[in-house]
């Protein structure tokens, strides 16, 4: 496997062959080939390659620099659509069971907004998610990301900052 200049990791049939001869269960999707797989009798024998390897990308040189290349990314948030499309404020806020609770969302709600910070916050409840899904266990919680009850909402951790009277401004400085 070779890395470009952007990061990407680009792999050739021995990769593919190794990927899938370690671990026959895996599916490798969206995988940077640097040509064609070219009927590779190793992987004829084993299973067809539709099934082992679908959707592979042809590597290509991309006419951008690197600059421009992560700020493309930075736009993408590599979540299945239902999550894109989730309205985070009325997830977090249909969570809220007093008023003090629903004073300190929409708040907090609003300096996220603020900030065009909305897609981080359905991000982070599809890594949840996927995390609970896969039996996955993260910290209760650590730093300033503590102070947000928002977060404390979507279960990026387990302390309620409005318990503990944390203010939102420790996190969004």
């Amino acid at each position: 496997m070779r890395i470009d200049k952007y990061s990407r990791q680009i792999l050739n049939e021995n990769d593919l062959c190794h990927i899938f001869l370690s671990d026959p269960t895996v599916i490798v999707k969206n995988a940077i080939v640097e040509s064609p797989i070219h009927n590779n009798p190793e992987l004829e024998l084993i299973t067809p390659m539709d099934s082992v390897f679908p959707n592979m990308i042809s590597y290509s040189e991309l006419d951008m620099n690197v600059e421009d290349f992560d700020i493309m990314n930075q736009q993408n948030w590599y979540m299945p659509k239902e999550y894109n499309e989730l309205d985070i404020a009325k997830y977090v806020l249909d969570k809220c069971k007093t008023d003090d609770e629903l004073q300190r969302t929409g708040s907090e709600l609003i300096l996220f907004l603020e900030r065009d910070m909305f897609p981080l916050l359905r991000y982070c409840k599809y890594l949840v998610d996927m995390m609970r899904e896969h039996n996955i266990v993260w910290g209760v919680g650590r730093g300033s990301s503590v102070s947000s009850y928002v977060l404390y909402l979507i279960g990026i951790h387990r302390i309620n900052s409005i318990h503990y009277d944390l203010s939102i401004d420790e996190f969004l400085k």
